[in-house]
């Protein structure tokens, strides 16, 4: 599709790689916008508003209209707003801002991932917020690493689709509620998502994998999951 795009802004498009917002720019500069139906039908996007807040975040202007949808109901539309050259200067400092942060935290917790606990490399490690910025909004201090966590790519996703579910982030929107939630703190936490479950995610690495084909096996043994072969095991120590 012809665009009248400068080049400035074309360049700033494409240095977005994380996948969801990279989805949104790739169809808007080939076809010109995207709907809420592309996004739910063609790419699976239960939430088509925070996959365009992804694209915001990253200092992208996008601009809503109302268009009709295949049942003839109107729908949701987003294109790309005006960008101006000033704009550039201000993402500029913000993506400098946001390295700062993510090399605060790897001096204080090293280059591991805060949910799997995993050492990693950390070019593959993602900076995010803890609170959302669906519910925090301006409430995260951008200079503040605290209100900030290290994730691998799965972990982020696996964070964003059970944020995403939560009742918090579609109605009630406390932030409060999130900062008690294992998805914020992993570390310290009284719920998952306002549900009174607690989890434990563990890697086996290295050598450590014959420990985890040992337990797979005694699990196929006993037809069970795996991880209630672990639970037994926790529970036998701790009695």
């Amino acid at each position: 599709m012809e665009t009248n795009y400068s080049q400035e802004f074309l360049d700033l498009l494409h240095s977005v790689t994380a996948k969801r917002p990279k989805t949104v720019i790739d169809h808007i500069l080939k076809y010109g916008f995207i709907t809420t139906e592309d996004l739910k039908e063609k790419y699976g996007y239960n939430h088509p508003p925070r996959a365009v807040r992804d694209v915001k975040e990253y200092g992208i202007p996008i601009e809503m209209y109302r268009v009709e949808g295949s049942d003839g109901r109107k729908i949701a539309a987003y294109k790309f707003g005006t960008f101006s050259p000033e704009m550039l200067h201000r993402i500029s400092g913000r993506t400098a801002l946001s390295k700062k942060i993510k090399e605060e935290l790897i001096t204080i917790y090293g280059t591991k991932c805060f949910i799997y606990n995993e050492i990693m490399d950390e070019n593959d490690l993602q900076i995010d917020h803890r609170v959302p910025f669906e519910v925090g909004g301006d409430f995260v201090a951008e200079q503040e690493p605290e209100y900030y966590m290290l994730l691998s790519p799965s972990a982020n996703r696996l964070k964003s689709w059970a944020c995403e579910k939560c009742m918090n982030w579609n109605n009630q929107k406390d932030k409060n509620i999130c900062l008690t939630c294992y998805w914020a703190y992993p570390e310290n936490y009284e719920h998952i998502a306002m549900v009174q479950i607690r989890r434990l995610d563990i890697i086996f690495k290295d050598d450590e994998v014959s420990v985890y084909d040992a337990l797979k096996k005694q699990a196929a043994n006993e037809n069970k999951e795996i991880q209630e072969i672990v639970k037994k095991l926790i529970e036998k120590n701790m009695r």
